[in-house]
Order: structure tokens, then sequence, then C-alpha cells
């Protein structure tokens, strides 16, 4: 199913809904992109846990989308060790609360979520993606 499908929903998405929006997403990024990312685990989760909350300095949980957790291309280019499995969450109802305000398409809205995050892997920071999506 491509992004620009719409998602109809009666009722608020539920986390196997953005799960398979999220694949659908992933499946539509450029083939020489999303095999870097292959082995990178996408989870959906209603909101960050407490730890991240204070980790990120966030006021609100509903103040974090998504997250990026692993090892930056780039490290492992230059020999570091993986702490772990690398893994793109992405928070389902800090997405739900953002879509409700602005009215975005909800697949385009969790594309552009998880492309960020998968940006996190390859190493840009989030000033990085800024300036990238101003250039595009």
């Amino acid at each position: 199913m491509s992004s620009s499908a719409p998602f109809r929903h009666a009722t608020p998405p539920s986390l196997e809904d953005l799960d398979a929006i999220a694949a659908a997403a992933f499946a539509e990024i450029p083939e020489e992109l999303r095999r870097h990312a292959a082995d990178v685990v996408i989870r959906i989760e209603d909101f960050p846990d407490e730890d991240t909350e204070r980790e990120m300095g966030l006021e609100s949980p509903f103040d974090l989308l998504g997250l990026y957790r692993g090892s930056a291309m780039d490290i492992h280019a230059y020999g570091g060790v993986p702490g772990g499995v690398d893994m793109i969450l992405l928070y389902r109802r800090p997405i739900l609360d953002y879509w409700c305000e602005t009215g975005e398409d909800l697949a385009g809205l969790v594309r552009h979520v998880l492309i960020h995050e998968i940006g996190h892997h390859f190493g840009l920071s989030d000033d990085d993606m800024s300036r990238i999506e101003d250039e595009a």
C-alpha cells in the first residue's frame, strides 16, 4: 500500500495499525537506503518510557514522536562496537495527537518520522536533517 493511499479509521489507530503504516512507509524508502536500515527494528509504543522522558528532558510524553536507539552507521564504519539492537521507536499517542492537531495525512506523518529516525541511524543530527529538509 502506498503512503499516499489513505488509511481510514473509525476509531483511533491501534499499535498494530501504526505498525502496518510504518511497514508500508519503510517499503517505499528507496532500496539503496532501505538495505542499510534492513536490520533496524521498528517498534510502535504508546509513549516513551519514564527513563526516556528524563533522558530527553521532555516536559510531556507527547513531546516525542519517535526515537532512534543504537549505534549510527558512521560508528559501525569506524570499527565501533554496537551496544545492542538498532531500533526505531515510533510513539503512537504523540503521533496521533500531532495528526489530530495538524490534519496531516497520517501515513505521510509516520513516513516523515520514520525517515527522520533512519537519518539518525545514518549518523545525521537533527540540525543536518533540518537543513536537508529546508533544501528539499
